[in-house]
This record gives structure tokens, sequence and C-alpha cells, in this order.
């Protein structure tokens, strides 16, 4: 079959790459793409926001299969468009997606549903969230209710930053109408821990896990940013947290959302906090994770296709999802001033050093072809991946791969995963 993907960043590059093994596929097309996808796929210039054109797009070239790999057009309904078509398309529809395209929908319903998350207040108007500050605890965290490109949870120790981060996501709009509400939660200490879930509306079928590292900087320290490196499994995530999850939040999520008439069909990424009181979720995403996806996709066993075409079939309780017994860690190369100024158009080099390496990946996010070569074209340029027999080698691998990358302003986060590397020895078998 002829399958497009919409898209452009390293999570869509991961996605060609395991659609490109499956022996179902003809042919490959991604929109809008990028000079890494550009090696695996056609590339179609039309932006991933344009659903008719997108949908006509994939009636002329007969596409079998669409995959949605960002959240705006999920959120916008591009499932619906393609549906009304007759199309088949991976992604919930937009009555779904809303589980990510707000936060006040989904902090609500696992409340009413009694899925474990921390203590919060909805606000639209930044006078009551003001007021509010004056009797909460600290630190506290604001979130924007819609999408913020990652973004839009701040962290507040007082109630002075509490009162400037109420005036950057409500009065200032940093984020456009993502702002206009949000939620204030209590602040949960505990390992951060991600799971993306196959879902068919009926059955969810958790992955291996991962853990991103969200700040800019070492240690930490800095803004917080779309992601600066991963790491797949996380030896905290234990086959008594897995079991724990499964029971308590996996399927009373699948089974809230079809008691509001909201059949989920795709992936419901669950991100989750381990803390002492239990594992407690702190936030859904509607699609893969990025750049969850770089360490969790290369390890799975299955013909990702396979897999995808029975979500939509409703046959996802007949799939045994597989992954291989090793670790996978991924580390971000980004242009320097990243998430804030940065410049674009630096030439990368390198490339060749990853040709016939197994279990060395160099996945594009922010990348150009151009008659120089390929060049940077964003705040996340590329996102260096490698396998290893355990997260201790896959870390070494992945941190030697990325010397064979060269450009101007290069930046990475030189910590990814060393917390674990250094608290455990070994990972979990899950």
């Amino acid at each position: 079959m002829n399958v497009l993907i919409v898209g452009s960043g390293g999570r869509e590059h991961a996605l060609a790459y395991s659609v490109a093994k499956s022996d179902k596929v003809d042919k490959i097309y991604c929109a809008p793409g990028n000079a890494g996808i550009a090696e695996l796929a056609e590339l179609v210039p039309i932006d991933s926001m344009e659903f008719e054109k997108l949908a006509d797009f994939a009636q002329e070239k007969e596409i079998g299969l669409t995959i949605i790999g960002m959240d705006a057009p999920l959120v916008g309904g591009i499932v619906d468009v393609f549906e009304k078509r007759g199309l088949r398309v991976f992604g919930p529809r937009k009555n779904a997606a809303i589980l990510e395209g707000s936060k006040v929908f989904s902090k609500n319903l696992m409340k009413k549903y009694q899925i474990p998350t921390a203590a919060y207040e909805n606000f639209d108007s930044a006078e009551a969230a003001l007021a509010y500050l004056e009797t909460s605890n600290y630190p506290i965290v604001l979130k924007a209710d819609g999408l913020a490109l990652g973004k839009g949870a701040l962290i507040c120790n007082t109630k002075e930053e509490a009162k400037d981060g109420i005036k950057t996501l409500m009065l200032d709009k940093q984020f456009g109408s993502a702002g206009d509400k949000i939620v204030i939660e209590e602040f949960l200490i505990g390992r951060e821990v991600s799971v993306l879930c196959y879902c068919d509306g009926t059955t969810i079928l958790p992955m291996t896990s991962a853990q991103d590292h969200k700040r800019a900087k070492d240690n930490d320290e800095g803004l917080n940013t779309g992601g600066m490196g991963t790491f797949s499994p996380s030896p905290f995530y234990t086959k008594e947290v897995d079991a724990f999850c499964r029971k308590y939040i996996y399927q009373p999520s699948m089974d809230a959302m079809k008691a509001e008439g909201r059949d989920f069909v795709g992936i419901m990424f669950v991100g989750l906090i381990l803390t002492k009181e239990g594992p407690k979720v702190l936030e859904y995403n509607a699609r893969f994770g990025d750049p969850e996806t770089q360490v969790v996709l290369p390890r799975m066993k299955n013909d990702i296709i396979t897999v995808m075409e029975a979500c939509i079939d409703g046959t996802l309780d007949k799939i045994d999802l597989q992954f291989e017994e090793n670790a996978c860690v991924c580390v971000v190369l980004a242009s320097e001033g990243y998430p804030l100024e940065y410049e674009k158009g630096k030439v990368i080099t390198g490339f060749e050093n990853f040709k016939n390496k197994d279990g060395y990946y160099v996945f594009h996010a922010g990348t150009k072809k151009t008659e120089e070569g390929i060049v940077t074209n964003g705040g996340r340029v590329l996102g260096v991946t490698a396998k290893g027999s355990d997260l201790k080698q896959a870390r070494k691998n992945a941190y030697a791969a990325t010397e064979w990358i060269s450009f101007e302003n290069k930046y990475m986060r030189h910590d990814i995963g060393k917390a674990i590397d250094e608290a455990v020895d070994g990972i979990a078998s899950n």
C-alpha cells in the first residue's frame, strides 16, 4: 500500500523509518517532511493544517493509510475530514483528541472517573486565578488549557513566580488562545515516566516505557523545551508499577472516553509521575511523543502497519505487542539559544558516519535540504539515537555518535539518562 505521514519532525522521521520496514508498504509520502525523511519518502509541499488538500492528495495517490504525527491537526479534526472521504487514517477523531487539546477537559475527566492525578482547580479569568494564589501552597504548577508546543506548564516556587506565570499565560498570551483557560494544580514529587499506548476504542496496549528530559540545560536547569533527549525503558517503571497503571490508569482512561461518547482510536500518550502514594497522571497526549518515539519504535518488534490497522479495525486484542530486550537513548542536537532565539541555515556534516551502522540512528527534526547541503532549520535539529545491551551502553553509544555530527552553534545536554545511570545497576525488563 501507499502510506502518507503528516508532520515534519523527529517523531515523523522515526515513524517513517518504522513504516519503511513493513512488507505491506510500497511507497511512503510525507507532508511536509524534512531532509532526513526525504531519504525514505517523497515529500509533499502541503502544510499539516491543510486538511482538504491532504485528503485530496490521499485520494489522488490512492493512499491506503495516513498517519497523523502532530497534535494540532488531530485536535483540529483532520481525522474526521479523512473519514468523511472514506480514507483510512490513524489517529483520534476531534472529539477524542480533546484529551490533549484541553487540560481542563482531561483533568475533569480524571476527577469524574477517579483516575489518579494531582489536585487542581480550573480558571477562565486571570483575576480569579490570582485570587486563588493567596491561599495556595508552593510550589504549584500552572498549565495552559490548550496546545502550547509542549511548553505550557510552568512550575512556580513562589507566589510572585505564579503571578508572573498567570500574566504570561492569560494576559500576555504567550501561547495565544491556549492560555484563555488555565489549570492550577499541586506540585507532585517523583520520577516522571512516559508510556505510549495503542488504542482501538476498547482495547489499550501500552508500549515500553520511556523518560524525556524537558529542560534545556544540564541538571534539569533552564527553560522547558519540546524535549532534549530521552531513554527507554525506565528502570523505575517496574512490573508492579505497570500492573497498577494497567488496572487503574490505562484501561480506566480508555473506558472513560468511551463512556463520554469519545471512543479513542490511535495513540494515547500517558505522562506519569511515580509518587510515594503511587503512579499519577501528569498529562495525556493524543499522539506519539517527540522524542519518546525515537527510542520506543526502534525497540518494537511488531510490524507498525499491522498494529495501526488493528487499531482502526478494532482488533487490537489480537495483537501481541513485543519489544527488544535492550535499551535505547536519544540525545537531541539543538541550535544554541533554543528554545528562545537561534540561527538557522547552518550546514550539517557527518551523516555518512551513520551509514550501515546497526543500532545507530540520526532522526531529523529541524533540517532542510539546500544547494549547500542539509542545513539547520529549527531549534531541535537532530535526534542522535543508539541502542545498547543496557541503558549504560546505549547512553555511551549515543553520546559517541553525537561526535559524528557537526554544525555551527551545535548544542546538547550532556546528562541524558545520567541520573538513572548512576542510580541503578542495569535496567528493568519491561
